[in-house]
């Protein structure tokens, strides 16, 4: 018999729960059920907590918006006291670690009734844009099982795409949202910096880079869950402003046509593969038919090429200091065998770098947003971009060895030139699922909007989401 929850979205399994159709219990065994099934051809959930989820829901989920609603929690942020954190990272798992406390992150996703069935994969301190950790093996992506799901949240990506559960935790610091949900036809927002708390054993993560949400399959549920999470908690060091309403009354529409701005290349004149360009032009085209005001033009500051430079300083430098505070951890000095070379590659890069440089790249980082903010105060509401330059890579192809330790990175640059500006600027921006390439593998567009305006993305992508429709694009690999 067909599962019948294995298409919903998380509305939906919310909607069938309220009005008792189905009780919480049985909605968590068929995930479960699913997991079990096909796990073992993804790999993307490496922390089972079946147990747990089980026992969760006999003791009575809070009775939050999604109460009984299933869902994965990806294996770096999102502490769970008692549980696995390892980042993908093999000293962490030959330690057997687990946290000591409940992130405030994790605290908003059990309030609001979501019942956890484990933790998905990520790579080595989430630093790759594809899920191959050499602790866990590599996350095969539900269209196409040689092909990459993704990362640094592929594991969450691959478990939604293929129908495990309807929504699952995630990051972004370089575009771990979005190229995922890019890669497996998902909707991926990264949001505003600030908008979820790292509390309370970080302020900030990547010196403002990184950010915590979900993947998804519907503009709907994306927008939910940003209103059940967001938000400032103590001791923050900074918020982004909160919005006049919830989230969810922005499923209306922008209530007004939007200046778009389109981007038909890559940063730094970098071009697309013609699947991409493909995306970017068909969504274009979808816009101006919604009455959008559509026109070629990107900010010039993306094009600085001192941008990456400063880039890979902060996160080599917050690299560095992963491994002091994992070996803090551990109780012992990490040695280079005891993580990837890329890992420790960064790391002695960050080790390099003085305070006054981290100081004036940091200054670096500021202008640039400032910079590419003025293109939005110019005029133009949004900005449309391709996801990633290229469809979805081989498993394997974004490695590296001992003697090319910086391989993985060079090979990657196609999968966060596009996205990574963003993070550096701390902008909201969405990855949406409009294409399918010749080989039936999904192609994403980004759209960005001004710092603090998720509103306007979730607007335009539920028009996009009617426009261009996925909801029954489901990949070969499928529950």
């Amino acid at each position: 018999m067909a599962d019948p929850f294995a298409r919903l979205d998380a509305t939906a399994q919310a909607e069938l729960l309220r009005r008792r159709e189905v009780g919480p219990t049985e909605l968590v065994e068929a995930a479960i059920a699913r997991l079990e099934r096909l796990n073992p051809s993804l790999n993307a959930v490496v922390h089972p907590a079946l147990e747990r989820a089980r026992r969760r829901v006999a003791a009575g989920v809070p009775a939050g918006p999604l109460a009984g609603v299933p869902t994965l929690m990806k294996d770096i942020g999102g502490l769970e006291a008692g549980e696995p954190c390892h980042a993908g990272m093999r000293v962490l798992r030959d330690a057997r670690w687990t946290e000591r406390v409940d992130a405030y992150f994790t605290q908003k996703v059990v309030q609001a009734g979501l019942v956890s069935l484990g933790r998905t994969s990520t790579p080595e301190l989430a630093l790759l844009p594809t899920t191959e950790p050499e602790a866990y093996g590599p996350t095969r992506n539900p269209w196409n099982l040689n092909h990459s799901a993704g990362g640094s949240s592929g594991g969450a990506a691959a478990a939604v795409a293929a129908g495990i559960v309807p929504v699952a935790h995630a990051s972004d610091g370089g575009g771990s949202i979005r190229g995922p949900a890019s890669m497996c036809g998902l909707v991926g927002l990264k949001p505003t910096r600030g908008r979820c708390s790292f509390g309370p054993t970080l302020g900030e993560r990547w010196i403002g880079f990184s950010c915590e949400f979900f993947v998804t399959r519907s503009v709907r549920d994306t927008a939910l869950l940003l209103d059940l999470v967001a938000g400032p908690m103590p001791g923050d060091p900074y918020t982004a402003p909160p919005p006049p309403a919830p989230w969810t009354t922005a499923l209306d529409g922008p209530g007004r046509p939007l200046r778009v701005g389109v981007m038909r290349i890559a940063p730094r004149a970098t071009a697309l593969h013609p699947e991409a360009l493909t995306a970017v032009d068909r969504t274009a085209q979808a816009l101006a038919a919604l009455g959008h005001v559509v026109e070629e033009s990107h900010p010039e500051a993306l094009d600085d090429p001192g941008s990456v430079a400063a880039y890979v300083t902060v996160v080599s430098s917050a690299v560095a200091r992963a491994l002091d505070a994992i070996g803090e951890k551990v109780g012992r000095v990490l040695e280079s065998s005891d993580v990837e070379p890329l890992t420790w590659a960064l790391a002695e890069n960050g080790r390099r770098v003085t305070a006054a440089q981290l100081l004036a790249t940091i200054e670096f980082v500021h202008a640039f947003g400032r910079r590419l903010a003025s293109w939005w105060e110019s005029g133009f509401d949004l900005l449309l971009t391709a996801t990633q330059a290229a469809p979805p890579p081989e498993i394997g192809y974004i490695t590296s060895t001992r003697e090319e330790p910086f391989r993985a990175f060079l090979r990657a640059a196609p999968y966060g030139v596009c996205t990574l500006p963003f993070n550096m600027s701390g902008q909201p921006a969405i990855s949406l699922p409009v294409h399918l390439t010749a080989d039936n593998l999904p192609v994403g567009v980004q759209l960005v909007a001004p710092f603090g305006r998720e509103d306007l993305l979730i607007g335009v992508a539920r028009q996009l989401e009617d426009a261009l429709p996925w909801r029954d694009h489901l990949p070969p690999l499928h529950a």
